[in-house]
């Protein structure tokens, strides 16, 4: 790496991690809510993180912090979510030091949380990229994928063996959203694994307070992706097909074309928070009915109850725990007055435990009438646009594993990821039996 380029990977480490990760462990000794969650959040449930976003609720609706407000309130959170006077991601004030810094360091590679990223803009042009892929995502275009889901499912677990030991994160719950994403997006089967690999890589990069060597990881992972995206979107200009990637080559919006750099931002965030989610998603579910093994069997005896099932497990321990936002300008959120630059912590994971809209919030029940009602999509207009996909996947998944295996044990051993914003498990061992009403994998195979 030439000497420039090395400087401004330090300056972009210490602007965005090293300067933010001090701060927050001195505030967090001084007892900043802010500062808490991000030292605490590591590799921990949200179960465990209850005594703090208690005491967050207990401060009010929004709660103060050092530089700005945290909100664990339903309502607050969906209206922060939904506001216009507020916008995603973090942007140095110009004319500072800090502001010029920031813009001499600034990569031009992938970044989700960076501008062109659909995480990190706002209308005109969030409206313009979200536009192009959304599609693709409708209740209706998913719905025709289930046979698809369930076909791969099925492949997936004929390959996983009875009796003996199995992490179940790398050989169902991971593979499962890559291979179905995958197809939608007309990523060859030869690059699946590196996708994954580079996904799974790159998820710290929304955390705050990345050590050095995290963070050239998580940015040498971003680079290699980028190039991956790049060759790849170059062969579908050359042999175009009819999956998503290659109508986004093609695409405009009232003849506005996406630049290169648009494209690739938005080609990998979809193909990324494609498979991100639902993985969580997947390891949470089965780690919770291993906790709760009466609401299992209530699924066992009325199957028709999984899809709210998967509502219950985003609600009860959601795949995304926070989201920040800043605002644009003064304004009044849930009646409070905030003034602009300040930053709002929203907490997914706060918003779905608040007792004014779940009853008994800490108790996990898959009849919840309005499990739906989480918010561990977000809301307003950067809810999530896998939502309907993530949905899907999660009931085939989900119910297509306990339909085929009787007995899961789950092993000492498992491990949550080290993300704080991503939550999620590392890996899960298992032992599993069969089900009786489980088919042998050869009678499945030739009946496909």
């Amino acid at each position: 790496m030439k000497t420039a380029d090395a400087l401004k990977r330090g300056v972009r480490w210490g602007l965005g991690h090293g300067l933010p990760g001090n701060l927050m462990r001195v505030a967090a000794r001084k007892g900043d809510f802010q500062g808490r969650m991000t030292t605490e959040a590591e590799r921990v449930s949200t179960q465990e993180l209850l005594p703090l976003i208690e005491e967050i609720r207990a401060e009010g609706t929004m709660a103060k912090w050092r530089l700005g407000h945290i909100t664990v309130d339903h309502e607050a959170v969906r209206e922060t979510l939904s506001s216009n006077d507020v916008h995603a991601g973090f942007v140095f004030e110009d004319g500072t030091v800090l502001g010029r810094l920031g813009r001499w360091a600034k990569r031009e590679g992938l970044n989700p949380v960076e501008a062109p990223s659909l995480l990190a803009v706002e209308p005109p042009d969030h409206t313009r990229y979200r536009k192009l892929v959304t599609r693709v995502f409708t209740a209706r275009a998913v719905e025709k994928l289930r046979v698809r889901t369930e076909e791969i499912a099925a492949s997936l677990l004929d390959e996983i063996p009875a009796g003996r030991p199995v992490d179940l994160v790398e050989s169902y719950c991971a593979k499962l959203p890559v291979e179905v994403i995958s197809e939608i997006l007309g990523v060859p089967e030869k690059d699946r694994a590196l996708v994954l690999k580079l996904g799974t890589l790159a998820a710290p990069s929304l955390d705050m307070g990345l050590s050095w060597h995290d963070f050239r990881e998580v940015e040498d992972s971003l680079d290699e992706f980028d190039a991956w995206l790049g060759e790849h979107l170059a062969e579908l200009r050359r042999h175009p097909g009819d999956d998503l990637f290659s109508q986004l080559v093609r695409a405009s919006d009232d003849g506005a074309h996406l630049t290169e750099r648009e494209l690739k931002a938005t080609a990998g965030l979809v193909l990324a928070a494609g498979f991100e989610t639902t993985v969580n998603l997947l390891g949470n579910g089965i780690r919770l009915l291993d906790e709760h093994p009466d609401q299992l069997q209530l699924l066992r005896d009325e199957p028709d109850r999984w899809a709210n099932a998967v509502e219950e497990v985003l609600r009860f321990d959601p795949p995304v725990l926070l989201t920040g936002r800043q605002v644009s300008r003064d304004t009044e959120i849930v009646g409070q007055r905030l003034k602009e630059a300040e930053l709002v912590i929203t907490v997914l994971a706060g918003a779905n435990r608040d007792p004014e809209v779940f009853d008994d919030p800490n108790r996990f029940d898959v009849r919840r009438p309005n499990a739906r009602d989480h918010v561990s999509f977000s809301a307003g207009r950067h809810y999530c646009l896998g939502s309907s996909l993530a949905r899907m996947e999660g009931e085939v998944a989900l119910r297509a594993f306990y339909d085929r295996f009787g007995t899961v044990r789950l092993l000492p051993g498992a491990e949550r990821r080290g993300t704080r914003i991503l939550r999620g498990w590392e890996n899960l061992p298992a032992e599993l039996s069969l089900s009786d009403r489980a088919e042998a994998p050869e009678v499945v195979r030739t009946a496909s």
